[in-house]
């Protein structure tokens, strides 16, 4: 049944005929008469009593009539929904990360951007390093990632939104001999605890310091940083998590820098009004590294 039917059966209900509905609604009369027919003929029953100088409902029309109702109530319910989402008035964007990036930057990325759209809100899953950050687009389950840039994203949209400078946080009882910067040949003299989780990351952790002085594999990232404060071992972080998450560490440069490039990851296609909003909300944004 179309909508427009539906439409121009309630207006000639609630005008009591065609000649006023056919006016409200803009629409010749022969046209509502002949819509109301074409209902009637789909319908396979007669919706009005014509007898009358005015129109009457049938006990098919009486049936039809509740059911039309909800039908546009529905429809009209559907629209401001959509246009809720639209507007940025309603809606909910999916992001998935892992957890090297679940402190920062994502908290400040979503604090960003809620502040901005208040109304929106943001659902963020964890997945397993970069290639479970591409599975879980692929599959729909999310529709920004956030990662490290330096992995091949193959068939994704990229975008950059910061870098991280990473550097080496000890445990004072450890750092006593640590000059700043370090270089990378010292900080393979050092026990670590890292996360080696993700083969891209840990490739590439490994391709820069060494990964023969890993004493712990953590993927926890509190945990991580409880080894470091009771001096377990040092880890590789960004500055950012050294100096706000990590109390009492000592934080030295590495020398030459360690640069991780970090941002937005999508699939090809138009993303949805929430969606586009935090991409533009994080890009037209400064971050510190």
């Amino acid at each position: 049944m179309d909508l427009h039917l539906v439409t121009y059966f309630v207006a000639v209900v609630d005008h009591g005929g065609i000649t006023k509905a056919a006016r409200a609604l803009y629409i010749s009369q022969p046209s509502l008469s002949q819509a109301i027919r074409t209902l009637e003929r789909r319908l396979g029953t007669t919706l009005f009593d014509r007898t009358g100088r005015r129109l009457t409902l049938t006990e098919d029309g009486r049936a039809l009539e509740v059911a039309a109702r909800r039908i546009l109530a529905d429809v009209e319910r559907a629209k401001q929904k959509v246009a809720a989402v639209r507007d940025l008035e309603a809606g909910r964007v999916e992001i998935v990360t892992y957890a090297t990036f679940s402190i920062h930057p994502v908290i400040e990325f979503v604090q960003r951007f809620r502040s901005r759209y208040p109304k929106l809100t943001v659902r963020v899953s964890d997945a397993e390093g970069p290639a479970g950050v591409h599975a879980a687009l692929r599959r729909g389950e999310a529709e920004i990632g956030i990662t490290d840039l330096s992995v091949e994203h193959a068939g994704m949209i990229t975008v950059p939104v910061l870098e991280q400078e990473m550097v080496l946080a000890l445990h004072p009882d450890l750092a006593s001999d640590v000059p700043d910067p370090v270089t990378r040949a010292q900080v393979r003299d050092f026990p670590l605890v890292l996360d080696l989780g993700s083969r891209a990351s840990a490739a590439r952790t490994g391709e820069l310091l060494g990964e023969q002085n890993v004493v712990v594999d953590c993927a926890n990232q509190a945990a991580l940083w409880q080894f470091v404060e009771r001096g377990t071992a040092g880890t590789v972080v960004p500055r950012r998590v050294a100096e706000k998450q990590i109390p009492g560490a000592v934080v030295r440069s590495l020398d030459p820098p360690f640069l991780r490039p970090v941002g937005l990851v999508m699939r090809p296609g138009d993303p949805s009004p929430a969606a586009a909003a935090f991409v533009a909300t994080t890009t037209a944004s400064t971050w510190e590294g």
